[in-house]
């Protein structure tokens, strides 16, 4: 599977990817739990694709990263359509290890923080910043911390702004630490990105410069 991914042009790999994802976008927003907070949710979604679509072809990612974006968008559009704490999956997941609430918004942090790692890492390598291993882990890290730390805001805005109308895209389910917990996930995504992915993402990055 990996392989066959690999074997696609990056053009190509990009136009399949976007098709599919317009695809299921349509159906998420069909009839979502609720309207407003579908919107909200797969905003990330609609901004980022129209950009992966015009820098394909002078700036093109790995295909790592084409396929972390692919996944973090669905779990996006699933979260939109029936609302983090509705989605089946996290019932599923809350019966299987007993937990209180529905956990599906923390895998959407936990992407959160695994996917802008893996940009943020391909972007500093890319731009010849001469900075060490140990000092690139640590900037990666801020990174996706402020990246939290900005959405956390976001939704505080979105709470200030619709008050109890934005309960659903809060997705609290009344966990006073659930800011907290988001950017802990999102901290775990980071350092899971960088320990598991970070020699794949190596080899994919020299394959693009050498092209380049």
């Amino acid at each position: 599977m990996t392989a066959a991914i690999d074997a696609l042009p990056p053009t190509r790999l990009v136009a399949t990817g976007i098709a599919i994802l317009l695809v299921l976008l349509i159906c998420s927003g069909w009839q979502p739990h609720d309207r407003a907070t579908w919107l909200m949710e797969v905003a990330p979604v609609l901004i980022v694709l129209p950009i992966l679509y015009a820098t394909h072809r002078r700036y093109p990612l790995t295909t790592l990263l084409y396929v972390a974006i692919f996944v973090h968008a669905l779990v996006l559009m699933l979260g939109g359509a029936y609302t983090y704490a509705r989605v089946p999956l996290g019932f599923e997941l809350q019966n299987w290890l007993g937990l209180e609430r529905n956990p599906y918004d923390k895998i959407g942090h936990f992407m959160q923080g695994l996917v802008p790692a893996l940009a943020a890492r391909e972007v500093l390598l890319r731009g010849g910043y001469r900075i060490g291993r140990k000092m690139l882990a640590f900037l990666v890290i801020c990174i996706v911390l402020a990246i939290s730390a900005g959405y956390e805001l976001i939704e505080w805005g979105a709470a200030v702004a619709l008050g109890q109308g934005a309960e659903d895209f809060l997705g609290t389910q009344g966990d006073p630490w659930d800011t907290q917990s988001d950017m802990l996930f999102a901290l775990i995504g980071a350092i899971a990105s960088l320990l598991l992915l970070s020699r794949v993402h190596d080899r994919q990055l020299h394959d693009v410069l050498s092209s380049d």
